[in-house]
């Protein structure tokens, strides 16, 4: 979760890391520090934002060819001075990042502590330094080579970066769990925790594998795994722009990343969906249908808004494939001793592609000879590696930490996948089939329009931002969309939200319903509108305040409801991908009118790469 930076070269290394973690600040926003030789090893590190850090060196010396850097989100230790990476060694020579967690780190310790090793921080970072320290000192191995026999020892996920003072231009990285990416250039290596610090300098870049150990000097990458064997360097060609990860003129990358909604979803139709022609075209999805399509089960694994997108899938798969699913909580099902059989289909489902739960879910799941099918965002991740096939959603890079873009894409990979099995098995015809195609066709200019007029969102946010709660209902496809609305609110404006079933409503939250509780009800046209219109009647007699997400024209809704937010009217299998679009905007909007920083909530980081 925490953004790593690292770079050797020709260059001065300084103003390279510090951009680079400004644009992997996402990641993690507690502290945030650097490591440089500049006439012996210096370590600089702040509390707070990378601002903080990048304001405390104005003025310094910090010259240097090499260097690390780090922003971080908290896990050993609380977010202070001395907790900040880089952590030092014992002698002074030795500076390392890390992103992960060490579970054995407090054996580790006592036995350092025995050793007479002193710790000046919290963390289990701390501990793996000193602990290759010491392997590199009392052994008299060199240094990748203790980092290789630490390794060997350690339990946990981790990247980790150091810098040695005795060879200044040469950088040893190692990962297991966690993401790294070498960007290559001429007579330079840059390092990082995803490719967006790498694009401005270079668009050739080598992914890290789990236990791998790369040496790093300006004119050389070697790689080798924990067996000291050579490993060939895969070089990838980056697919990405720099003016993917600017701000583009917009507040905020939040607000930037929902109104990209039209082009990312046209982005990830375009190719693979063919109106004119009827059909549908996904590489992935082509090469193993008979898989998918004689699947005795789908399984979808999922965390947060990930698992919010395969809670309406379940319901789109079980209507037009008629093959039963099941949605998992990666966190939940990695511990659980789940039943999984040759046959079965795993969907795992991550923008970043390294969600850590998500990643141990499908190790499981591979053992019991289940198919794994990924959906993710970043190409080259750890979970497009370790499926069997898969389909990018092509949303683009999303810097945010609150997932909008993303959540779209991944409905409309989702629709598809289930279209081609539908159709192929038959159990749609061809008029509910071609009729859908041209929905998800039209979904794209439907998110225009939306965006079109956003100010009566923003007087909404306005008359409803010192809420103390929210609740949001749903049902059918929609009431994952309820779930997801909550979310984004929690998330951005720090208000609790519950999303419940409007039929669960009578079952107990209704006991919370007063003139002061907003409650949003997610009610376009579809087979259940009669029944959460009756939900809304039945909030209003209570004195609550009903909001409606609804479609255009429907008076019904509008003569109950306080306020409304209007999407046009599509067939409730797409709905939710327009439905979520107001309660996107209406949750950034109130965060903003709050005052916070909508696109690094407190607590939050983009990518959850440890449990």
């Amino acid at each position: 979760m925490c953004g790593i930076v690292a770079y050797t070269g020709n260059r001065d290394a300084y103003p390279v890391i510090l951009k680079g973690l400004k644009r992997l600040e996402y990641r993690g926003y507690d502290s945030a520090g650097v490591a440089l030789v500049n006439h012996g090893l210096k370590t600089f590190k702040k509390r707070g934002k990378v601002g903080a850090l990048e304001e405390s060196l104005l003025g310094k010396d910090l010259q240097a060819v090499a260097g690390i850097g780090h922003t971080r989100w908290a896990t050993h230790g609380e977010p202070s001075d001395r907790n900040a990476h880089p952590h030092r060694s014992s002698n002074g020579k030795l500076a390392m990042v890390h992103n992960g967690i060490i579970e054995n780190y407090s054996l580790l310790k006592q036995d350092l502590l025995k050793k007479g090793y002193a710790f000046e921080s919290d963390t289990d970072t701390e501990v793996l330094l000193k602990f290759i320290e010491d392997i590199h000192v009392s052994h008299e191995v060199s240094l990748e080579e203790a980092v290789r026999i630490a390794l060997k020892r350690v339990v946990g996920a981790y990247v980790i970066v150091l810098l040695n003072e005795d060879d200044p231009e040469t950088l040893i990285a190692a990962r297991k769990g966690s993401p790294l990416v070498i960007g290559i250039g001429k007579g330079e290596h840059f390092l990082a925790s995803d490719a967006s610090p790498i694009i401005e300098y270079t668009k050739e870049v080598v992914y890290i594998n789990d236990y791998e150990v790369a040496i790093v000097r300006p004119d050389e990458l070697i790689l080798k795994n924990l067996g000291n064997e050579r490993v060939t360097p895969h070089i990838t060609q980056l697919d990405m722009e720099l003016a993917a990860i600017e701000k583009g003129g917009f507040d905020h990358f939040m607000l930037k990343e929902i109104f990209d909604q039209p082009q990312s979803i046209f982005d990830c139709l375009r190719g693979r969906l063919d109106a004119n022609m009827g059909s549908i075209r996904m590489g992935g999805v082509d090469k193993h249908l008979d898989q998918l399509v004689n699947a005795k089960r789908i399984l979808i694994i999922a965390c947060g808004t990930s698992w919010h997108a395969g809670l309406v899938a379940e319901y789109v798969f079980e209507e037009l494939c008629r093959i039963p699913v099941e949605v998992e909580y990666a966190s939940e099902f990695r511990y659980r001793n789940p039943v999984i059989n040759e046959g079965d289909v795993i969907i795992a489902i991550s923008q970043s592609g390294e969600t850590a739960d998500t990643l141990v879910a499908i190790e499981r799941a591979k053992e019991n000879k289940a198919f794994i099918f990924g959906v993710v965002n970043v190409v080259g991740s750890s979970i497009s590696r370790q499926s069997h096939a898969g389909a990018y959603t092509h949303a683009g890079p999303e810097i945010g930490v609150a997932s909008t873009k993303a959540f779209t894409a991944q409905l409309v990979v989702l629709n598809m996948i289930a279209l081609k099995i539908a159709y192929t098995k038959r159990t749609i015809d061809q008029h509910r089939y071609l009729h859908l195609i041209n929905e998800l066709n039209e979904i794209p200019d439907k998110v225009a329009l939306i965006l079109q007029d956003t100010d009566h969102i923003k007087i909404l946010a306005d008359k409803y931002k010192d809420a103390r709660d929210f609740l949001y209902l749903g049902r059918g496809y929609n009431f994952p969309i309820a779930l997801e609305g909550a979310l984004k609110l929690k998330e951005i404006s720090y208000i609790h939200a519950e999303g419940y079933p409007a039929a669960e409503m009578k079952h107990g939250p209704i006991a919370l319903v007063e003139e002061s509780l907003p409650v949003v009800f997610v009610a376009t046209k579809d087979m259940y509108h009669d029944k959460i219109l009756s939900n809304a009647q039945e909030i209003k007699a209570r004195k609550g305040k009903v909001i409606a997400v609804i479609s255009e024209g429907d008076s019904q809704f509008q003569e109950v409801a306080d306020d409304v937010m209007m999407v046009p009217l599509s067939d409730e299998l797409v709905a939710p991908l327009l439905s979520v679009i107001p309660l996107q905007l209406l949750a950034y909007f109130i965060g903003v009118s709050k005052g916070l920083d909508v696109d690094k909530p407190r607590n939050l980081a983009k990518s959850v790469t440890v449990e």
